[in-house]
This record gives structure tokens, sequence and C-alpha cells, in this order.
């Protein structure tokens, strides 16, 4: 190996051993490593920021901001609507939400779709009296699934496309991705629909009583007020009418400081703060029933307007939020917002609330004025697990939004339009009409994601030009001697698909598609069906919840731990893959070429 190979490996081991570690975000492991490998000379100083200028780069961006379009406008809210029942028995449920939440994704970001089915699922569940763990999975999944079905359905077919493009001058069209991608969809969301959600553990166990995580249990402080029957009696005197309330009381803050254990025997003084694990209903009881206060309560009422209200949202990756605390943030002092509890998968903390770091996944139930909690909410890059507090969508407008989104597909298949150009005038018309405001045209960009991308390009640039990935393709070239290029494809899916259950699909999809042009290189074939096969293996990854994104935003609200995911996601990673292979030979056919 050249030096430079050996740089740039290193490098990559690197930052695949971050991303595992998850210690720091994604998008500053990858710059970081851009910026290693332009002091270290192995990217050149010309191509340093390439990748934010990358045609797929900006894709991904227009197309997060058409999907907030869609939503805006309430085009999506129509067809939720109509096709959506919440009344039906689970697996009819479980098969329209699917069905609708695989469409959805083909034609918006994966993740928008999710966020858009999610609430509604939670609250079908409420009203049906189950675990949201039920059907949480079965619709993030399908979500992913309905992603490869066309070019802008996830990153990674947009990734593809473009490396498809530097290969042999042509990017993959909007549908050449259906014919693969509907039959792992079709076929994928059948098994998640018609049975394979009973193989998740929730799903098992009467109910889920197994399962000791409930979506509405949250760990909230109150502040015992003068006035408060509870001023002079002790916390284990509160038990019976705690446990009347709903209510379970884990401990006493007295000075900013949480008192050791439970703090049964401490004598309550104004003042203090009791912390309380409780649904939100329960919390709002206790309140009255005690006569508490909530933080900031005093501060912040008088100033809305319209009153205060309550709502509960799911931190996602990249979220204001994720990693950090609300009073770092300044949660309350910037915003008027109180962080009134958490839920964390039933993991115990004994933080201070506002000074616990949120995670990635979290459940939080949020205290702010009701005009602008909406407002708050999309400001933390939160998603709310109910219908939002005021209606903001513009149902007069889904109609013109549909047409102009579809004018512009319709444009990019038929090679009128360059894709990009055609996504860039749809998002211009949509902030002329005011279907995307002007001032939130930025707030639904995954910035992070951008940033990944831009400092990944370069660096995969780098080592494609340095013949490193041809030196990993002679080795799975190597490794797979004596068997044929349909084995080898096998063998491409089953490694790319490992790699992005563990790190994120986009990174994955960077560093696998030119090793998979290098393999085609060395049998000396067409490189279509090992872009392809890397392009559905690198979106697929259903065994834990930091392969994608969806997986991570539903595992606090349906309550799943880490190993549930495998049980219901292996079977269906293998049937992707026998389905994948061969609809790949059979719609792009191995076939000799040279370059």
């Amino acid at each position: 190996m050249t030096n430079d190979q050996i740089i740039l490996f290193c490098l990559f081991i690197g930052v695949f051993a971050m991303l595992l570690w998850g210690r720091w975000r994604y998008d500053l492991i990858a710059f970081v490593a851009l910026l290693v490998g332009l002091v270290a000379g192995v990217v050149p100083t010309d191509q340093a920021f390439s990748g934010f200028g990358h045609p797929a780069t900006v894709i991904i961006a227009l197309v997060l901001v058409v999907s907030r379009g869609l939503m805006n406008s309430g085009a999506i809210d129509v067809i939720t609507r109509k096709l959506i029942d919440t009344s039906r028995a689970l697996g009819g449920h479980i098969a329209m939400m699917s069905a609708v939440g695989g469409v959805l994704s083909a034609f918006m970001n994966n993740v928008a779709a999710l966020a858009l089915l999610m609430p509604v699922d939670i609250q079908a569940a409420k009203k049906a009296g189950r675990p949201p763990g039920l059907t949480l999975m079965p619709l993030a999944f399908a979500t992913i699934l309905g992603g490869l079905v066309t070019l802008i359905g996830t990153p990674p077919n947009i990734i593809i496309s473009q490396f498809r493009e530097d290969a042999i001058g042509a990017p993959f069209a909007m549908f050449d991705f259906a014919p693969v991608g509907l039959s792992c969809a079709v076929i994928g969301i059948a098994f998640v629909a018609l049975g394979g959600w009973r193989l998740i553990p929730v799903a098992g166990n009467d109910g889920g009583k197994a399962n000791q995580f409930r979506i509405e249990d949250y760990v909230a402080e109150l502040i015992v007020p003068e006035g408060s029957p509870l001023v002079d009696k002790r916390v284990n005197t509160l038990d019976e009418e705690a446990e009347e309330l709903d209510t379970v009381i884990l401990g006493l803050v007295r000075g900013g400081r949480r008192r050791p254990g439970r703090a049964r025997r401490e004598i309550i003084q104004a003042g203090d703060m009791l912390v309380v694990e409780a649904t939100s209903e329960a919390i709002d009881r206790i309140k009255g029933a005690w006569k508490l206060e909530f933080v900031g309560e005093d501060k912040h009422e008088k100033a809305a307007g319209g009153g205060m209200a309550t709502i509960e949202v799911v931190v996602p990756a990249d979220s204001r939020l994720d990693g950090r605390s609300a009073y770092q943030i300044g949660l309350l002092r910037r915003q008027g917002v109180t962080l009134l509890g958490v839920s964390r998968q039933g993991t115990p903390f004994r933080d201070r609330i506002r000074q616990l770091t949120v995670k990635a996944g979290d459940v939080l139930l949020l205290l702010g004025p009701a005009e602008r909690l909406n407002d708050i909410v999309g400001w933390l890059g939160c998603l709310p697990m109910s219908e939002r507090v005021t209606a903001v969508t513009q149902h007069r407008k889904a109609l013109l939004a549909t047409g102009i989104f579809a004018a512009g597909i319709v444009l990019a298949s038929l090679k009128l339009l360059y894709l990009p150009v055609a996504l860039a005038i749809v998002v211009a018309i949509y902030v002329l009409t005011d279907i995307v405001p002007i001032r939130e045209i930025y707030d639904d960009i995954e910035w992070p994601v951008i940033v990944l991308l831009g400092s990944m390009i370069p660096l995969g640039a780098a080592l494609e030009a340095s013949g490193g990935t041809a030196l990993v393709a002679k080795g799975i070239i190597g490794a797979t001697s004596g068997f044929g290029p349909a084995i080898i494809l096998l063998v491409l899916m089953v490694v790319v698909m490992t790699l992005s259950d563990v790190l994120n699909n986009t990174a994955t999809t960077v560093i696998s598609a030119p090793i998979a042009v290098d393999i085609a290189k060395g049998l000396g074939v067409h490189p279509d069906p090992f872009l392809m096969a890397v392009a559905v293996a690198a979106s697929c990854a259903f065994l834990t919840p930091i392969g994608h994104k969806n997986n991570t935003l539903i595992m606090g609200p349906g309550g799943y731990r880490f190993g549930d995911y495998w049980r219901m996601g292996l079977p269906l990673e293998i049937i992707v893959i026998g389905v994948a292979v061969p609809a790949i030979l059979l719609f792009w056919p191995i076939q000799p070429w040279t370059p």
C-alpha cells in the first residue's frame, strides 16, 4: 500500500470507530476527518469543499424542503385522513399504515414520512388501548422500504445515482430504482404487515406487559409552594395517596440538590421539588390535588396570552437538544418553555431534569405558551407525538403543491430538466406562493447530514483516486475467487448491509459506491447491478436503532430495547437480500463492459 492509502484507510477506520462509539455527532467526526485529510495532504486542497456543492448534497437538501411544502399544504394530510381509519383491527391497521407509509416515503424523505404518520399511529394505539410498540416498528420499517422505489426516496439512492454519473457519464433516472426497489418494498412490507410484527417482543407478551417502559411515564419535578398540603409531611406518608393518583414518588430536591436515595423519611418543606414518575395526565392531576407548581410557571404564564399548553415530543438525532440539556440551550430562559418530564425507555437517572443530557429517542413533556409551542418544537427539531396544538396546514394549497411537485418530477423523469434544477424550481415556487414561508426554508434541511455528506465525498474521492477502493475491490474478488459475479453481488450486499446497521447509511454509501464500481471493473462487467446492490443494502438497516434515523425515532415512543430490532429486522434483511439479488440480475443483468 502507498502512504496515501495507509493514511486514508487509517482515517476511515478512525471515522468508523468514532461513529460506533457515538460520543460525538457524525457530522463533526466527518468534518474533522476531512480537515485531517487536508492537513495530511491526501485530499487535494482544490477539492476540500467540493462535497458541499456536489449534486447529491444539493438534491438531498432540496428534497427535504419539498417534503416540508407537501406537509404544510395539507396534501399529505388529505391522504392520511382518507385512508387511515384508527378503528381498524390491529392487523388491518398495520397493513394500511405500512402501505401508506411506503407510498409516501417513495416520493418524500422517508424520515419526514415517518414523522407525519407516527403521531397518527400513536393516537390510534391510545384509542385502541394497545401498546404503540406493536405498530411503530412496522411503520418505521415500511417507510424505510418505501424509500427504495424512487431516486428521491432515500439519500443512498441519490448518492448512488451521482456515482453512476461519475462512473459511466449518466446518472440513474427517477424511476430506475423502481423495478428492484418496488419488488423489495412490496415483499418486505407484506412480510411486516402479515405477520412480521408478531416477532416484536411487545407483540408476544399479552399486550406488552413484559415491556416495562410505557411512553406515558415521565420523570418530572414539581415545586412545593407555601400553602401546599404537602408542607411538613413526610415523603413516605404520601404513598397511598400517590397510588390513587397513579403516581410514584421518586425523590426530593432541596436547595438545588437531589436528596439521597428516594428521600423516604424527609419532611417536605416549602420550596422543595417533588420528583415523581407519572403519565402526563397524572402529573396534571397531582399538580391540582397537592397544589404544586411547574418550574417557570409564574414567570411565563402572564406572557402567554393564549394560555399555557403541554405537548409530548420525541427527540431525533440532530435535534437542537440531542446531547445537550434544557439548561444549556436556555429552553426556559430564552423560549419560555419548561421541560416538565423525560421518558427514557425505563432507564433510571438522578440528574435534575433541566440539567439532564437529552439523548436521541428520549420522549419529552414540554410546557409553554400555547400559541408559540408549535414553533418552539420546530426550533428544537423535535417531533410531536400527537396532533400539534394549532393547525398550521394550508389546505387550500394542497392541489397546487401536489401539482407543482408532480410537474417537477415529470420534467426531470423525461430529462427535460436536470433533477436538481427541477427540484430547485419547485422549492422557489413553494416559497413564492408561501407554501413554505421564506423564514422556514432552511428549518427542515438536516444540516448535520449535509455536513456529513459534504465532508465524506472528498474523502471518498481521495480514497478512490489513491487506488484504495480498487484495493478493497480486489480483496473482495479474491475472497470470492471461483464464484461467479452473482455470488460477489450477494457478498457485497451482505457486507454493505452489515455496515449500514452500525453506521450512518449516507457514510456507508459514500464508501461502498466506488468499491462497487471497482469490483465491476475488476470483473470486466457493467457497474449498474453492483451500484443497485449498494443502494438497496445501504438503505435497509433493520437490526439496530442506530442504523437508520427512523429506527432511532421510534425507540422511545415504542418502548423498544436495543436488542428488540433484530427479531423482526433480521428475517426482513434476509428477505430483502433474497428478493433483491434475483431482481437485480433480472432487471440489471450482469454483462461485459469496458470503461
